[in-house]
């Protein structure tokens, strides 16, 4: 088995980054809206932090209690919308169960959506017009890059959750000549037959379940690339859906959890920043 270092692609990306933002008339800034006390989210918010800051970025946490109602967090957001010196801004995820995550990710700007989250830049990334590449899809691809000269004609199989992420996804790979199939996790605590039997026959696997050992290696042929992109958590330990205790002796290539997309998804974060800082300066030149 060997492990993709996400860290190190990351690294080699945030370089680039940093000389983006260097050259750009003002600093980056980023807003990232915060709600509760989730530790998980809070460590997240802490590693965005000090990536940013190595590479020239400004980051500005707008924190809230878990009790926050939707319109105080609407008040902000459209605040952050309409700052000329804010140019991108998140919504860390996850949200608390009273608030909808697609209505409140759906108030920030398109223009100003670094995540790529918002529905219309969804739409647009699949429609393949102007827009920042979705960080968590991206952040995948990068790794797949790293091990594959090309998708083309490989077969490609998506597991996970969300149609959002299917579909951008599966976009991402059709545009690359890939043979895309869909596999859901919802609502599941293992693959049937059929199914194990399409993952056995793929050249590459992506997985987003955020289910512990919810694929076994033996559904896994040798040759294959494995993008691991669930995170859970086993006791204190953090774990992503595949496995991997049995698969030290086999031939695969697998991004590991943690080390593998979060680092990437990071940096991918950081580009989309500089890139909307870019488009924003070359619109206030034109207006």
């Amino acid at each position: 088995m060997k492990k993709i270092d996400g860290k190190k692609i990351a690294a080699n990306k945030l370089t680039q980054v940093k000389e983006i933002a260097d050259k750009l008339e003002v600093e980056p800034a980023l807003a990232v809206v915060l709600v509760g006390d989730d530790d998980a989210s809070h460590l997240y918010v802490k590693l965005k932090e000090k990536a940013a800051k190595g590479v020239g970025v400004e980051l500005r946490k707008y924190t809230f209690d878990k009790d926050v109602s939707k319109a105080q967090l609407q008040s902000a957001i459209e605040f952050l919308n309409n700052d000329i010196d804010t140019h991108g801004v998140i919504v860390q995820l996850p949200l608390p169960k009273h608030l909808d995550a697609d209505e409140i990710v759906g108030l920030i700007d398109p223009e100003k959506d670094v995540d790529g989250f918002h529905k219309v830049n969804q739409q647009k990334f699949i429609n393949n017009e102007l827009c920042v590449y979705p960080v968590f899809p991206h952040a995948i691809m990068d790794l797949i890059d790293s091990e594959v000269s090309s998708v083309k004609n490989k077969k490609v199989v998506i597991v996970g959750k969300s149609d959002i992420f299917d579909k951008v996804m599966t976009h991402a790979f059709e545009v690359e000549g890939a043979e895309v199939k869909f596999i859901s996790c919802i609502n599941k605590k293992r693959l049937n037959t059929k199914e194990q039997t399409i993952l056995n026959e793929a050249d590459i696997i992506v997985t987003a379940c955020g289910q512990k050992n919810f694929i076994s290696c033996d559904y896994i042929s040798d040759n294959t690339v494995v993008i691991d992109g669930g995170i859970s958590k086993d006791g204190d330990k953090t774990v992503g859906d595949v496995d991997i205790s049995d698969c030290s002796d086999r031939d695969i290539i697998i991004s590991p959890v943690p080390g593998g997309v979060g680092p990437v998804t990071i940096a991918c974060l950081l580009e989309n920043i500089t890139e909307l800082t870019r488009q924003q300066l070359s619109k206030d030149e034109r207006d």
